[in-house]
């Protein structure tokens, strides 16, 4: 909770600089600031970090414009969209790399016209970058092993699980796996493990579908699955091939995920507050278009230096936590989570 109240403080002394400038401004500069999201699969992008971030700025910076592309998983098209945003005269870039290394092109050309980069989310690797917003990664995956630990009980030792990883492309999955690794090794027998290209829940449903055949005989008893698109995939597999309901982690409370928690067929999933997330890098950017460098709680290392970081704090939510944290929270709305067959679920879960 020490941790959590110090970043918050962080993020309110970002806003507060902010307020300060547009004060005595006048209604403040004019510019363009270029918003880079890589992918469309995960709902987060489209309908929290982007809209957050653009209400949030129009707040601080009314003369700013947000210029928003999404590459779609394609680090090519990334690139191109950098490049036409710089074209455009962009003053910041806050970018979402779909390739963490490739994306230090990206960077690079940035720095060459003056163009700070705020890396969003995810983290650029082997190029310096101006600052690094995200939630602590490794934690998310410690949450993850956590729970699923105490969901298994006894049958950790009883059986196997399955272990399904995001993009070995994004440095996110690769801390969520550190995370995950440093809980589950030791603790549990693993039946199968998989990297999913691009975070695509149909690649993740396809190899679960492939390894399940050869697996006959043996004891699921749960599996680890790094995000709620990897986690829907894999239960419609085992679905499909007449297992049991068996615990299964997930990651960014999606509203399908949400319900799949509710009925029992996911046991949890790990909130991240987009939407602080998101306004605190539209507060940095506002700042970096009116030229204040403001001073960062954190640092992390990403092969090229220490980057000045912002890393807010992921939370677990289960059945049981669902009305306590993203309900009261606002993430999900009650009318959404609880329509037509998840009614009478939600409200065993106390959601009204």
């Amino acid at each position: 909770m020490k941790r959590l109240a110090v970043l918050l403080l962080a993020v309110s002394a970002l806003a507060g600089c902010t307020q300060a400038l547009e004060t005595g401004s006048g209604g403040g500069p004019s510019a363009t600031v270029a918003l880079l999201l890589p992918e469309r699969k995960a709902s987060r992008y489209e309908a929290g970090d982007q809209p957050y971030f653009a209400q949030k700025l129009s707040e601080l910076c009314p003369g700013c414009v947000v210029d928003y592309s999404n590459a779609e998983q394609r680090a090519d098209t990334q690139l191109q969209q950098a490049k036409d945003a710089l074209a455009k005269g962009a003053k910041v870039l806050v970018l979402t790399p779909v390739d963490s290394i490739a994306a230090g092109e990206i960077v690079a050309l940035a720095r060459s016209a003056n163009v700070p980069v705020i890396s969003y989310d995810r983290l650029v690797l082997k190029t310096a970058v101006d600052y690094y917003i995200s939630f602590d990664n490794a934690k998310v995956g410690s949450l993850q092993a956590a729970a699923l630990l105490q969901a298994l009980g006894a049958k950790a030792s009883a059986g196997e699980i399955l272990w399904i990883n995001g993009s070995p492309t994004d440095n996110n999955a690769t801390l969520f796996k550190q995370g995950a690794h440093a809980g589950l090794d030791g603790k549990v027998r693993v039946a199968a493990e998989s990297d999913t290209a691009e975070w695509n829940p149909d690649n993740a449903k396809a190899w679960t579908a492939r390894v399940l055949p050869t697996l006959r005989g043996r004891t699921i008893v749960g599996v680890y699955a790094a995000n709620d698109g990897t986690a829907g995939a894999a239960i419609a597999a085992m679905k499909a091939a007449g297992m049991p309901q068996v615990p299964v982690t997930g990651q960014d409370a999606e509203t399908a995920a949400l319900q799949r928690i509710l009925v029992g067929d996911q046991y949890m999933t790990v909130y991240k507050a987009i939407r602080t997330e998101a306004e605190t890098a539209a507060a940095l950017a506002n700042d970096l278009v009116r030229g204040r460098r403001p001073a960062a709680p954190a640092t992390v290392d990403n092969g090229a230096g220490q980057v000045p970081s912002i890393l807010l704090d992921p939370v677990t939510v289960t059945r049981d936590t669902i009305a306590s944290t993203v309900v009261k929270d606002g993430f999900v709305t009650p009318s959404a989570l609880c329509a037509g067959a998840y009614a009478e679920a939600c409200k065993a879960a106390g959601i009204a």
